[in-house]
């Protein structure tokens, strides 16, 4: 599977915070519901790494690790299935690591510098990120300008209502956000509601603007 068709398509990226590993085989069938196959689970809880091993194992979305920061998270993040990793940063040793396991590797970059790190590194899809406090929607048009060759997929302080202003910026691949998943539904057990919210904001990128 190709991560960044799957992203290309999509153009949403759930970054998904979860609690109780329980609740990651349900939250991945909201997301399929919705029409958002595609889940970021960041290691920042215990739970993260079997959570990521419930939603691998229940095969209807593409799911990834997100807030990666160490080689040994990245190795225990591919054997409990994720297909991709995301990391706030450029690290070499990380990026290298996801190339020997065979899975997409998507760190962060808002300077010229970590952009010019990464294409040495062979990685021409970047997450950037804090989008928010980065510059926004027109910081990464302007990073675009010298490297016409590299998208991005800005996360960090994204919701529904800025999502489109990234989406216009041609280089803009995907954006990730947490607004469709809130951190509390899930905790709740609500998934009726995240795959509303899901579909909401499925709808919503699909329309034309």
């Amino acid at each position: 599977m190709n991560v960044p068709e799957v992203l290309g398509q999509h153009r949403l990226v759930p970054v998904i915070v979860l609690d109780d590993a329980a609740h990651a085989e349900p939250l991945a069938g909201a997301l399929a519901a919705g029409g958002l196959p595609i889940a970021e689970v960041t290691l920042r809880t215990p739970a993260a790494v079997d959570a990521i091993a419930r939603m691998a194992a229940h095969g209807g979305v593409l799911v990834g690790a997100g807030t990666v920061t160490t080689v040994a998270q990245v190795d225990a993040a591919v054997r409990a299935g994720a297909r991709f990793v995301v990391s706030p940063g450029f690290s070499e040793p990380v990026v290298r690591r996801c190339q020997e396991h065979g899975v997409f590797a998507l760190p962060g970059a808002t300077t010229a510098t970590e952009v010019m790190a990464a294409l040495a590194a062979d990685v021409t899809v970047l997450k950037f990120f804090p989008a928010g406090t980065s510059g926004g929607a027109a910081a990464v048009a302007a990073l675009s300008a010298p490297f016409g060759q590299v998208s991005f997929v800005p996360t960090g302080g994204i919701d529904a209502a800025s999502a489109g202003d990234y989406l216009a910026v041609p280089s803009v691949l995907a954006v990730g956000g947490s607004w469709m998943v809130p951190r509390k539904l899930v905790a709740a057990g609500d998934f009726a509601r995240v795959t509303e919210l899901v579909a909401e904001s499925v709808a919503a990128v699909a329309r034309p603007a």
